[in-house]
């Protein structure tokens, strides 16, 4: 496991330190491992749904507009999850 030293504001860190003293987490690294785990995981959705946007684009036809198709596919998303 890579070390890292970063910085945080005054709200930020009070915030880390509430977390783990409400023992939700058990170390201040626990939590930013849980934030960047679940921003990746979100990475993937919007990559996915601009995806499927961009290849209905392409296509130059559909019969959804965008937001139907934003619908469609968060609901596709939330199936594989």
């Amino acid at each position: 496991m890579n070390r890292q030293s970063i910085s945080f504001t005054e709200p930020n860190d009070e915030w880390l330190k509430q977390m783990v003293s409400s023992q939700e987490y058990s170390s201040k690294s626990e939590i930013i491992n849980d934030l960047v785990r679940q921003a990746r995981k979100q990475q993937v959705q919007i990559d996915w749904i601009n995806n499927k946007l961009e290849k209905a684009e392409q296509n130059g036809f559909t019969k959804l507009d965008k937001d139907e198709i934003l619908a469609e596919s968060k609901a596709r998303l939330n199936d594989r999850i």
